[in-house]
C-alpha cells in the first residue's frame, strides 16, 4: 500500500502531462475540433479514456496477485475480505485519476509537456513528502509543545491540527484510509485520548465500521479530483485555439 501510494501517481502523470499541449504543438488540436462533435467532448473523452485504462490496469492487477496468492499460500478469503480489497482498488482507481486530472490540468495551462510533466512531479513530491514536514511546523508554530506546558495543554490541539493538514495531502488521505480498510484492527482514524480507550473492548472493525471510519476520505479524494477536472474544463474551454 506504501508503494502504491508513493509511486502510483505515476501511472496518472503519465497519461495526462501531454494530453493537451502535445496535440497543440503538433497542430492536431485545430483540426480535432473542427470535427462535428461538442469541444467539452475533447477534454472529457481523455479524463475519461484515462480513468477507464487507470481501472482495468488496478482490477486486473488486484485480480492477478490475489489469485497467485490464494494459489501460492492455499488460503481462501472469505467474502469480507473479499469486498475490503475491492474498496482497496477503489480507492487506488480514484486516488490515481486524481493524479491524472491534475497532469490534465497543467497540460491544459502549461504550453509545453515538459512543464507540466515538472509541475506535475513537483506537486507529486510536495505532497508525498514534504507535506507532512510543513503540517508539523505549523502545528508546532500554532500549539508549540516544546515545553512542560504546551505538553500538558497544547497536545491534542498539534496533534489534531497537524493531522487535518496532513488530510489536504491526496497522499496522506489515501494512505489512511486504505490501511484502516486493509487491517480491521484500526479502530479510529482521529487523536485518541487515555480517557476515550478506559472500558473499551479491543475486538476487530467489522468492513461497515471500517467504511464508516473513511467514507469521508473518499469524498475527499473525488472531491479533489472533481475540482482539479473541473479547472482544466473551465481552462479547455476558454482557450483560443487557433493555428499556429
Amino acid at each position: 500500500m506504501s508503494f502504491i501510494a508513493l509511486l502510483g501517481p505515476i501511472v496518472g502523470l503519465a497519461l495526462g502531462f501531454d494530453a493537451i499541449n502535445s496535440e497543440r504543438q503538433s497542430n492536431t488540436l485545430n483540426r480535432l475540433v473542427a470535427q462535428p462533435i461538442y469541444r467539452d467532448s475533447i477534454i472529457i473523452g481523455k479524463f475519461l479514456a484515462g480513468t477507464a485504462v487507470i481501472a482495468i490496469v488496478i482490477y486486473t492487477m488486484g485480480i492477478a496477485l490475489g489469485a497467485v496468492g490464494v494459489l501460492a499460500t492455499g488460503l481462501t478469503p472469505d467474502g469480507e475480505e473479499v469486498l475490503r480489497i475491492f474498496f482497496f482498488l477503489t480507492f487506488t482507481v480514484v486516488y490515481i485519476a486524481f493524479w491524472l486530472a491534475l497532469a490534465i490540468l497543467f497540460s491544459t495551462i502549461c504550453r509545453h509537456s515538459a512543464t507540466s510533466a515538472l509541475v506535475t512531479i513537483a506537486l507529486w513530491i510536495f505532497f508525498s513528502i514534504f507535506m507532512s514536514l510543513l503540517a508539523t511546523i505549523i502545528a508546532g508554530a500554532v500549539y508549540p509543545i516544546n515545553t512542560y506546558y504546551g505538553q500538558m495543554f497544547n497536545q491534542v490541539n498539534y496533534y489534531t491540527l497537524k493531522l487535518n493538514l496532513n488530510r489536504i495531502s491526496p497522499y496522506y488521505l489515501y494512505s489512511e484510509a486504505v490501511t484502516t480498510i486493509m487491517n480491521p484492527s484500526v479502530r479510529s482514524v482521529n487523536v485518541v485520548t487515555t480517557s476515550q480507550l478506559v472500558g473499551a473492548i479491543s475486538s476487530y472493525l467489522s468492513l461497515g465500521q471500517s467504511l464508516l471510519l473513511v467514507w469521508p476520505h473518499l469524498v475527499g479524494l473525488i472531491a479533489e479530483m472533481i475540482v482539479a477536472f473541473g479547472c482544466s474544463y473551465v481552462g479547455f474551454m476558454r482557450q483560443e485555439i487557433r493555428t499556429n
